[in-house]
């Protein structure tokens, strides 16, 4: 937020998305800092939709049915526990601002979570914004040994029948690589992202979200 000359400069749902067209995302220091700051990277992560990589013991996984995955059953409790402190990140960048205003898109059908649950607890999820053909992940959280893991990969499986072409991970991280997630210049990734945006696409793709649909779809990968 940004006051001057008697106006109050607020960051709007509206505002975020024109933001995320833009090829731009928000971020804060921490959760304690009301403040956000736009991030444009210079080399931008983005997972290839058409060379995902599942592992063969993630698949087992799958195949086992260790995890109910739903989605857009508990966007808020995904969000909250994006932001909550782990092994390898003591701090988030999810302030109440930030909270606030993907919480206000989940409410317009613009941002969407896709939940893992063990015995009817909620042990793992990601959240992110969709629009267009574009799905811009935000975050992800697990409490159990490939929760999160397993909703990446419900999540590409949705993407893909649902007609995506553009996942963009913002950053590149060891995990991610894993997946066959790749950098590319910024550039490039405004061509792809302006592309993406213009499709026409559905994130509830008939016949997705289940583990027989997600073991076909990715029977080709190793």
């Amino acid at each position: 937020m940004a006051t001057g000359g008697g106006q109050d400069y607020r960051i709007t749902p509206a505002i975020l998305l024109k933001a995320y067209a833009c090829g731009i995302f928000p971020m804060a220091e921490s959760a304690d800092d009301p403040n956000i700051f736009w991030v444009d990277p210079v080399e931008r992560g983005i997972l290839p939709l058409d060379g995902l990589h599942v592992s063969r013991s993630l698949k087992k996984t799958i195949r086992r049915n260790v995890f109910d995955i739903t989605v857009d059953t508990a966007f808020v409790a995904v969000l909250d526990g994006c932001a909550e402190p782990a092994p390898d990140r003591t701090e988030t960048w999810i302030n109440a601002t930030v909270r606030d205003l993907y919480i206000a898109l989940y409410r317009k059908g613009f941002a969407h979570s896709v939940e893992a649950w063990k015995d009817g607890r909620l042990v793992g999820g990601l959240y992110g914004v969709s629009l267009g053909g574009a799905f811009f992940g935000e975050s992800m959280f697990s409490r159990a040994t490939d929760a999160s893991k397993v909703a990446l990969v419900f999540l590409c499986e949705r993407l893909i029948r649902g007609g995506y072409t553009l996942l963009d991970t913002q950053f590149l991280t060891g995990h991610l690589a894993r997946f066959g997630a790749i950098e590319i210049p910024r550039d490039d990734y405004q061509l792809l992202l302006a592309e993406a945006i213009e499709a026409e696409t559905t994130f509830y793709s008939a016949g997705a979200g289940t583990s027989d649909s997600v073991l076909q779809l990715f029977s080709q990968t190793s």
